[in-house]
């Protein structure tokens, strides 16, 4: 095979791969957190690590936050990015949450309902973008498998999720946590960020940053700034 051919066939793969999700499993089970958690874990393990670090933003700090409580021995040190945990957020619904995050109530609908107006609404955002980091944004969410694969996220976070929150209330996140939220965004704005994680870990700072939720895109200097001490333990 030559290597055009070879090229060809592995471009063809990583699409079959993109297209290709796992099933929904029963309640939700395969985009639980605790699912993605152990899947980072296999992941990790596979580069020769035993031990790391965690920084995750939205859903993926949500996703760090399971692995730091299931994989304890693991995980040596937690940064979430403009989250509080989910099962707080369930169990304490005010009108303010429900007008910043309507997504969380909308996405957990039976399927394809969300999905169907999801896919709508990124096709006329495309339409209507020019650059050109939204649009690749863009591109890869309006992929009808991406779409779902997504909402069932939110459907085991309004599920399956609390149920493994609910069975865990009484374990704390051992490593040291850091928690950093946008205060221009309704994280910083609806609640107390940091007084809310320190009731999930025993060794938990944090701190408000000048930038809205994707703080990381909008302020990466700050979120750096924050970030190199903290892993580095100094």
């Amino acid at each position: 095979m030559c290597l055009a051919q070879g090229l060809k066939r592995v471009q063809q793969d990583d699409l079959r791969l993109f297209l290709r999700k796992p099933p929904d499993g029963e309640n939700h089970i395969n985009y639980s957190k605790r699912a993605m958690a152990l899947d980072q874990v296999e992941v990790m393990k596979s580069f020769g690590f035993d031990t790391f670090t965690v920084v995750g933003h939205d859903r993926g700090g949500r996703v760090g936050h399971r692995l730091a409580l299931d994989h304890a021995d693991m995980v040596t040190r937690l940064c979430v990015l403009d989250i509080i945990p989910t099962h707080y957020l369930y169990t304490h619904v005010t009108i303010d949450f429900i007008q910043a995050y309507f997504h969380w109530f909308n996405n957990v609908r039976a399927a394809p309902a969300p999905e169907n107006d999801l896919l709508k609404q990124y096709e006329a955002r495309k339409a209507n973008t020019t650059n050109e980091v939204q649009l690749e944004y863009l591109r890869t969410s309006s992929n009808p498998a991406n779409i779902h694969a997504m909402c069932e996220d939110y459907r085991a976070g309004a599920s399956i999720d609390l149920k493994h929150d609910e069975a865990d209330l009484s374990k704390r996140i051992a490593c040291p946590l850091l928690t950093l939220w946008g205060l221009k965004g309704p994280m910083g704005r609806i609640y107390d960020v940091l007084a809310i994680w320190k009731e999930k870990g025993v060794n938990v700072n944090g701190k408000g940053l000048p930038g809205g939720h994707n703080l990381q895109e909008e302020i990466p200097a700050d979120v750096l700034a924050e970030l190199r001490p903290f892993l580095l333990g100094v």
